[in-house]
């Protein structure tokens, strides 16, 4: 099982099983937000810089009344997720530097 989303850079980036089993291991309350990490990013809030060359979109959920960051990186022919977890400590997101806006 291989879902993708397009990225606001119009990048293919993928999100694998293995990936996905392993975020949710990390980070147990992203349990059953599968679907909000591929809509974090093609609908983001925000996009900062990550470290090196990652990115990090931003998507805040009412039902959750936090934010949703999923860390990716693109590449040439595309791109995958690194991590997602959720945090109500956005500023220190922000720190990082807002790339793109919605």
């Amino acid at each position: 099982m291989t879902l993708s989303a397009i990225s606001k850079n119009n990048k293919v980036i993928r999100l694998t099983e293995e990936r996905w089993l392993h975020i949710v291991e990390s980070h147990d309350e992203m349990a059953g937000y599968f679907e909000e990490v591929l809509e974090t990013i093609e609908n983001p809030d925000f996009i900062t810089k990550g470290r090196v060359d990652e990115l990090q979109a931003t998507k805040y959920y009412e039902d959750v009344k936090k934010h949703l960051v999923v860390v990716y990186k693109e590449e040439v022919k595309g791109g995958f997720v690194i991590t997602a977890f959720f945090t109500s400590k956005i500023e220190k997101i922000k720190r990082r530097g807002i790339i793109w806006q919605s």
